[in-house]
């Protein structure tokens, strides 16, 4: 059994509420981190979280065989897949949490793929299994044998599954959790298998307050990451079958200009099927995250599980301020980010959004963001693509009062910054 890489220990026995701190007041951060002068310098309501990776020691035990529908491919009947299971561990949390972002890296041969699963454990008790994906690399129109897709309408009294993330209802917490995968494919002599290179849960509880200071610059002042640009608003009214082109496609965008800057984008002859010269590796990328249930390409796990099936290491957390993210930029790795703001309140960006997904790609002297961001002004060119903008409004837009979300993608030979007491990166 694989061992996990994380600083979850016995958990706690709080009792919290989304938005809000359990206890009844305000809590310190979870130590001294490599950062002085961050968060964890100054007391806060709440700001925990804790990733656990698994990159080794897959075990997987024969499983019954299963019969599937995909249902969302018309005058589809009933195939019978063989299966394998893998189960993690149990993770014990330190904190109840109030959300759980499941993550993998893996290929999916011909003919198999992946059913990802949750479920999370509070008191004494445990919810059942719930689904997070079904999930392959490619899809019908190529090789996959199933329609890459969440689940919706999973609802328990303990919470929910929205998209990609498990969220507690008010007035419950994940004290534990656990994933399993089956891997499945079409029976055949000799099954090549589904392979996995990486499992990781994050699972954090933040409540920030938006009086709350912003941190103070650090490490990564004065550094910037060389990132290809790539505009998503090249792309608008194309595709419409994708969430209506370009429009939504800051995720996929924002993913592919990473996985470029790491050399690991797709090559001509894996984009030729687009049909065009214009980005076609954005398109390209869209179609290998798209979630057909949700309706879009701003899946978090079918990101990143993307960019792991390219051969990044690939994963989403939360972070607790720019002061960590400017640690990953110090070390050479930048981040995607999600973003959320009124068009007053982030200076220079042009527009505003209710979800949005961006780079962090460097800071400036005095400690602002620079980012290559795939909105672009609202203007389709790659050369309108990066922007700096105001430490401050980045912050406040990035972080709200759930946590910064991030995408962390690298090779495996370059190396991450030491991570915090309380890992949320490993």
């Amino acid at each position: 059994m694989p061992s996990a890489r994380s600083g979850a220990t016995a958990p706690s026995r709080g009792e919290p509420s989304r938005g809000g701190s359990s206890g009844g007041g305000s809590s310190l951060g979870p130590g001294r981190t490599a950062y002085a002068g961050g968060w964890h310098a100054r007391r806060v309501t709440e700001r925990h979280a804790i990733l656990t990776v698994w990159e080794s020691g897959f075990d997987w035990s024969p499983g019954a065989d299963v019969d599937h529908t995909d249902v969302h491919v018309e005058g589809a009947v009933a195939v019978t897949f063989a299966s394998r299971v893998w189960e993690s561990p149990v993770v014990e949390l330190p904190f109840a949490a109030t959300e759980l972002i499941p993550s993998w890296n893996a290929r999916t041969p011909a003919g198999t793929w992946l059913l990802v699963e949750g479920r999370v454990g509070e008191e004494d008790v445990w919810g059942p299994w719930f689904t997070f994906a079904r999930w392959a690399e490619d899809d019908p129109t190529g090789e996959s044998p199933v329609t890459r897709t969440t689940v919706r309408d999973q609802h328990l009294e303990s919470g929910r599954v929205e998209t990609d993330t498990w969220l507690a209802a008010p007035g419950h917490g994940v004290e534990r959790w656990q994933l399993r995968l089956t891997a499945l494919a079409l029976p055949c002599d000799e099954i090549v298998w589904p392979t996995v290179t990486l499992v990781a849960g994050a699972a954090s509880r933040f409540d920030i307050r938006p009086d709350e200071p912003t941190s103070v610059r650090g490490v990564g002042r004065g550094s910037e990451v060389a990132v290809p640009p790539h505009s998503q608003r090249l792309h608008v009214d194309t595709f419409p079958e994708w969430d209506n082109g370009g429009q939504s496609w800051c995720s996929p965008t924002s993913t592919t200009m990473l996985l470029e800057h790491w050399g690991r984008g797709p090559e001509p002859d894996e984009v030729a099927w687009v049909g065009h010269a214009v980005d076609p590796e954005v398109v390209h990328a869209v179609r290998r995250v798209f979630d057909r249930a949700y309706g879009g390409a701003g899946n978090w796990a079918f990101n990143t599980a993307y960019a792991g099936s390219r051969g990044l290491r690939a994963y989403v957390t939360r972070l607790r301020d720019l002061g960590e993210a400017e640690a990953f930029v110090a070390a050479g790795v930048p981040l995607v980010v999600s973003v959320t703001f009124r068009e007053d309140e982030l200076d220079g960006a042009g527009y505003a959004t209710s979800g949005h997904l961006l780079t962090i790609v460097g800071f400036t002297a005095e400690g602002d963001v620079v980012s290559n961001d795939p909105n672009s002004h609202r203007i389709a060119s790659n050369d309108e693509v990066r922007t700096v903008y105001a430490r401050e409004q980045f912050e406040r837009v990035w972080l709200g009062s759930d946590g910064g979300l991030a995408y962390v993608m690298h090779p495996r030979d370059v190396a991450l910054p030491a991570p915090p007491s309380e890992p949320n990166w490993v």
